[in-house]
């Protein structure tokens, strides 16, 4: 099966196609004449030098997923956090911060927002790794903390990592908002330019 798989490759290849077609072209010569008795050398040479002269085949460029792809699985891992979080005890303070970090990302999120693969990477790393493991840290630490005594409380570095986060999310925010702008204000420029 592979065997005429590869044989079926070669048939459609650009190599054997300009082959065949400089084979032809010695099938010509020797219908007019001129291969002469060497007629089968003629039309075998035309087509290896046809073969060797065409340009080597190029594979498929490798498909990868587009924005709004990536933007429906991120969308699908942050539900999956979402039921993750809402199982977790957490202290008012780190809890409310939580909570304004989930509406900002659940607003990023929305279809038609997010397209540039840079801010597609923010988000995702902090819906996939950032936010679970300040949490997950927080709850294993919070656990020992009961244990020692004089040690920083683990709600401190939770809301220090949470305000981070909603610090690079409010960045996202905040180039869409500029982008929009300048957006809105080249259309204006746009129309009333169409008028004169």
């Amino acid at each position: 099966m592979a065997t005429s798989n590869r044989l079926l490759r070669y048939a459609e290849s650009r190599k054997n196609l300009t082959g065949c077609a400089a084979g032809l072209a010695g099938l010509a010569l020797t219908l007019t004449g001129a291969a002469g008795a060497l007629w089968p050398l003629v039309v075998v040479g035309l087509y290896g030098a046809g073969a060797l002269i065409a340009p080597p085949e190029r594979p498929d460029t490798p498909r990868f997923p587009s924005a709004s792809e990536q933007l429906d699985a991120l969308r699908t891992d942050f539900t999956a956090l979402r039921a993750y979080l809402a199982e977790v005890d957490l202290p008012p303070a780190p809890r409310e911060r939580l909570t304004a970090l989930d509406t900002l990302l659940e607003a990023l999120l929305e279809p038609g927002w997010v397209s540039d693969p840079e801010h597609l990477h923010v988000l995702a790393r902090a819906v996939r790794l950032d936010v679970p493991e300040a949490v997950d840290t927080f709850v294993r630490t919070r656990w020992w903390s009961r244990f020692t005594s004089g040690a920083e409380a683990p709600e401190g570095h939770l809301e220090r990592q949470l305000a981070a986060l909603h610090e690079e999310a409010t960045a996202i925010a905040t180039a869409l908002q500029e982008a929009e702008a300048i957006r809105q204000q080249i259309h204006t420029e746009y129309v009333e330019g169409r008028g004169n």
